[in-house]
């Protein structure tokens, strides 16, 4: 059992409409969920973004919160709808229309970790999904949701910057043999979930910092992404993924000798982003 399942960092004073949140650095693992996982502890971690809260840790500094889970991916994905349930894993659960996340085995409780390997063996019942739901899943949404209201309550509008890392082996075929492969890669679901001037200004503060930086391929957003992106309404959301190879051993799951340096170059990033939450720096920063 979860004693917490979010963590949420304000700022002392809030100073800018963006919201930083980061659903896959959780690494609370519930002793009864080890115990029934067949894999090592190496293995059952694969598919955390690991360290990617300390990486953002600065963003209250800047007059942004930021949420972050503590329940583990492997245990709880909160970047699926929470009706994502696998019948291959779940007992007693329909076959519903066709879903490549569920059908790869990454529904909102996943039944495998990055590669494919099987987290369990046998099937969960309906009520151990639904707890897990009930327990981790709703609390963060349900705050992520408040902090996006208190945003557009006090700026006129709320923007999401949804924070990830994306494996180095993902980056490999993207584009032809030799072209620069991007450090991070921006996703608005083609646009749908952001107004294209934040979606630029988001950009240009990771290629001021020197970071190679490319738009929806190989990921464009998932749920949450899709679920807050509400641009007609002022709520805008954008994920960020950035490559783990630039700040962490991902074998062994441990910062790399460039951690420090790179998370100072992120805070630089992090500062220009919280301004473009600030209306009327945005306006200056156009003009």
């Amino acid at each position: 059992m979860l004693e917490h399942p979010y963590h949420l960092a304000r700022p002392q004073a809030r100073t800018t409409s963006i919201v930083f949140a980061s659903p896959h650095s959780g690494r609370d693992y519930p002793a009864s969920f080890l115990h029934r996982a067949q894999l090592d502890a190496n293995e059952i971690r694969s598919s955390e973004d690991a360290f990617v809260d300390q990486l953002y840790a600065s963003a209250p500094d800047h007059g942004a919160p930021l949420l972050t889970a503590c329940a583990p991916r492997a245990y709880l994905d909160l970047n699926r709808g929470p009706d994502e349930l696998d019948p291959a894993l779940i007992a007693g659960v329909r076959r519903a229309p066709h879903n490549p996340r569920i059908a790869s085995g990454l529904g909102v409780v996943p039944r495998v970790v990055a590669n494919g390997r099987a987290i369990y063996h046998g099937k969960l019942t309906l009520e151990e999904a639904h707890y897990r739901i009930a327990s981790c899943w709703r609390p963060y949404h349900d705050k992520l949701q408040t902090l996006l209201d208190e945003a557009a309550n006090s700026f006129g509008e709320a923007i999401l910057v949804d924070c990830h890392s994306m494996p180095h082996e993902a980056l490999e075929n993207l584009g032809p043999s030799g072209t620069p492969r991007p450090d991070v890669v921006l996703g608005d679901r083609f646009g749908a979930t952001a107004a294209p001037a934040i979606v630029e200004a988001i950009e240009t503060a990771f290629i001021r910092a020197g970071l190679r930086v490319a738009r929806n391929m190989p990921f464009a957003g998932a749920f949450i992404t899709q679920h807050y992106g509400r641009p007609a309404k002022r709520q805008h959301a954008v994920q960020v993924e950035i490559d783990r190879a630039l700040y962490m051993d991902e074998k062994r799951l441990k910062p790399n000798d460039n951690f420090d340096a790179f998370k100072s170059l992120l805070n630089g990033v992090i500062a220009e982003i919280t301004d473009i939450g600030r209306p009327m720096e945005r306006q200056v920063a156009a003009e």
